[in-house]
């Protein structure tokens, strides 16, 4: 399960949680605009943007790092267009090649579109033009069965690719997260109308003098449990009622709280294979190009810019994600204060 938001502040942000009970040795990876990938229908996709953000990247015998593909979970191109995928099994469908349309595999599709497209609109256009197949990456990479958000700056999508056609929906909340899919989340939405973080006053009745016992009750009745449905109401509650700090480094750790919001602690979700838990959350500025990330592991923020790889390169700039706990011990003196009688 996963959750993705956007959020405008002193820029504008584009980030997620990835939340599974395992991990494929993720990275932060940076995909020139001169790296060849070729597609599984033939030919090779042709990219006019670089791009910057999470991937497993696979690699053969003969192959390093910086020679492999990216398998992007979540990432955004160098003119701010974000894009990424959350798991949607049960409701994704994969299509017959069609000679009509761009036949894609699922791993090609989140390169493909930032690589191709400056806007929300752009790549909309493109969306109607790829038909989704269900091939493989390899034997240990079966397809993986997603939904996707696209956003910009300006805007954001959600894209569904179902047995009756691929949907596209207008994402004004800003959220996603996994099934049921998109209208059902939004319609799932006003049954929480009455959320508020103002105070409240009683409106049971007139006759009777009831006062509230604690702050934050006019958020009663929020979801609490990490079910797709409640961490979907839960994270567009939190990130719609958010203060939007006006400097880079209080905007990144406000989004980082509202991810916070809806992660996932190991051993609140037990599968028959797994503990489930929050991975890693991304939070990247689609306007300056720096991505930044937190582990499971290693809760201090780090970040990677776009562009401190050579953008106009053939070769991968793979940056290892930091999974150890890293805390700062303070050696100095703490300060002592002299109480005058």
């Amino acid at each position: 399960m996963c959750t993705a938001i956007t959020f405008r502040a002193s820029g504008h942000y584009f980030g997620r949680n990835l939340d599974l009970e395992y991990n494929y040795g993720e990275n932060v990876v940076i995909t020139p605009r001169g790296y060849r990938l070729s597609l599984r229908s033939g030919g090779e996709l042709c990219r006019q943007y670089a791009l910057i953000g999470t991937a497993a990247v696979s690699v053969g015998e003969s192959e390093s790092l910086s020679e492999g593909y990216p398998l992007y979970y979540d990432a955004t191109n160098e003119v701010g267009l974000s894009m990424a995928g959350l798991n949607f099994v049960g409701n994704a469908c994969f299509y017959p090649k069609r000679e009509d349309r761009v036949n894609l595999a699922q791993f090609e599709l989140i390169p493909y579109i930032l690589g191709k497209c400056k806007t929300v609109s752009e790549a909309r256009k493109e969306i109607v033009r790829i038909n989704l197949v269900g091939t493989p990456f390899s034997r240990d990479f079966p397809p993986s069965e997603l939904h996707y958000m696209i956003a910009d700056k300006n805007e954001a999508i959600v894209v569904e690719p179902m047995a009756d056609g691929v949907k596209i929906y207008e994402n004004q909340v800003g959220v996603l997260t996994n099934n049921p899919p998109f209208p059902f989340q939004l319609e799932n939405l006003k049954m929480y109308l009455n959320l508020t973080p103002e105070e409240v006053q009683s409106r049971f009745s007139s006759e009777l003098d009831l006062n509230a016992v604690s702050r934050g009750m006019g958020a009663f009745g929020l979801p609490g449990d990490v079910s797709s449905p409640s961490r979907f109401v839960r994270a567009a509650f939190v990130r719609a009622n958010s203060i939007k700090p006006q400097s880079e480094e209080l905007s990144v750790g406000q989004f980082f709280h509202i991810l916070g919001s809806v992660e996932q602690v190991e051993g609140t979700v037990k599968l028959k294979h797994g503990l489930e838990r929050t991975q890693y959350s991304s939070c990247c500025n689609t306007e300056t190009g720096v991505y930044y990330y937190k582990t499971y592991e290693n809760s201090r923020i780090t970040a990677v810019s776009l562009y401190s790889a050579d953008l106009d390169g053939d070769r991968l700039s793979v940056f290892p994600f930091m999974s150890r706990e890293d805390i700062k011990y303070l050696s100095t003196r703490p300060l002592e204060f002299c109480v005058n009688n």
